[in-house]
């Protein structure tokens, strides 16, 4: 049952880099969710684009600190005047927990006045929804007597500390309610000294409704073959095609389609002709989800082999499809998919072993792959549905 949407009437201040589009249906999700819960929702963002202010919720946005020079100082002028008349106390608070930090007076009064528009509104939370967000933003829930969130989705946990050396420094020193995606980030995340009781495991959850199988049998004649993801390093297609030339010299009868689109279209391109499976993949780009869920349908196998991963709300949809999922060992992909129950787990980085598993699971028995299949769809629609998803973050807030 969903918490009575009259039990609360908190104000939760979101913090992203911009109104979320069409695609990025978790924050959407949250968003909708919590209101539906009863919380007035403010969502402050860095920057907006031409409609982003006819978003569902209240949008502050920074003023632009990086035009022209200009453009600049005219900014810095009123931020430092809405600091002095508009909120004088947040922001003497604010600069003095900055200087308290150790922090010098110039990079003080620069966090004060290119945070006015975090400093600006009363809120009983203010959480941040990537773990690099709260940089230069550690004293901003104390400075207006809001309590902090942050969550963490992977990249941001594993990977901006090696580009940011102690970018999290004075952040794991602040009082702070994290919300990971996975039961192993919990785990790394104590290990940094936060307290487990601090930490709330989330994960992503997805519109079981839409996605949904028919549950007709594919009847193509080929092995249909299908990842949905952002065209990243980290999501290791460059060793899904390694595996891919690997069934070619098999001669097993199968395509190959990489839906998305990313910075690495045309290296990925390349391997294709580089391993010479061109005739065997297609890239389609981006795609809306109702046509996603069209490919998804007509498939048979989901890959999802990458280097690091949080959780990927697309490996829940394919399960919740009926697809046989194939995942590497890569952060929270081991609890998305559990290992011979709802899919298979292999080690990342081993292209060989990838395309074993898929010849192995190709070769298993319509009983066998039902049985998976079956495991897997109930999993989902019965734990990683928006309705457990809100009633999760509900707990978060009220604990």
């Amino acid at each position: 049952m969903m918490p009575n949407s009259k039990t609360t009437s908190q104000t939760i201040g979101i913090v992203l880099s911009t109104v979320p589009r069409y695609s990025e249906t978790f924050f959407r999700n949250k968003i909708k969710g919590l209101q539906e819960n009863g919380f007035d929702v403010v969502l402050f963002v860095d920057y907006v684009e031409e409609g982003d202010l006819d978003f569902p919720c209240t949008v502050i946005a920074s003023a632009n600190y990086n035009s022209s020079r200009l453009k600049s100082l005219s900014n810095i002028t009123k931020a430092l005047f809405k600091s002095i008349f508009s909120h004088p106390k947040t922001s003497i608070r604010f600069l003095r927990l900055e200087r308290k930090d150790g922090l010098s007076l110039k990079n003080s009064l620069r966090n004060t006045i290119v945070n006015e528009f975090l400093l600006r509104k009363k809120i009983d939370w203010l959480h941040f929804g990537f773990g690099m967000l709260s940089s230069n933003r550690e004293n901003i829930a104390q400075a207006i007597a809001a309590q902090m969130a942050v969550s963490f989705r992977g990249f941001d946990l594993y990977l901006s500390p090696l580009k940011h050396k102690g970018c999290y420094q004075r952040l794991f020193l602040k009082e702070v309610k994290y919300h990971v995606l996975s039961h192993e980030m919990k785990t790394d995340l104590k290990a940094q000294g936060i307290q487990s009781e601090n930490i709330i495991v989330i994960p992503p959850a997805i519109n079981v409704d839409f996605f949904q199988s028919d549950g007709n049998v594919k009847k193509e004649a080929s092995i249909q073959l299908v990842t949905v993801a952002r065209l990243h390093w980290k999501k290791g297609l460059e060793y899904t095609l390694e595996a891919i030339r690997l069934l070619k010299d098999s001669n097993i009868d199968f395509h190959y389609t990489i839906i998305g689109e990313g910075s690495e279209y045309e290296r990925l391109q390349f391997a294709t002709h580089q391993l010479n499976v061109q005739d065997h993949v297609t890239f389609t780009g981006k795609l809306p989800q109702t046509e996603v869920k069209k490919y998804l349908e007509s498939s048979h196998i989901y890959l999802q082999y990458s280097i690091q991963e949080g959780f990927c709300n697309s490996v829940l949809e394919a399960q919740a499809m009926g697809l046989l999922c194939i995942v590497s060992n890569a952060e929270g992909l081991s609890e998305n998919v559990l290992d011979q129950k709802t899919g298979w787990v292999v080690p990342k980085r081993q292209p060989e072993l990838l395309a074993q598993k898929v010849q192995e699971v190709i070769r298993l028995n319509p009983q066998e792959k039902r049985a998976i299949k079956e495991v897997a769809i109930k999993r989902v629609r019965e734990e990683f549905n928006l309705e457990q998803q809100n009633e999760a973050f509900f707990k978060f807030y009220n604990r």
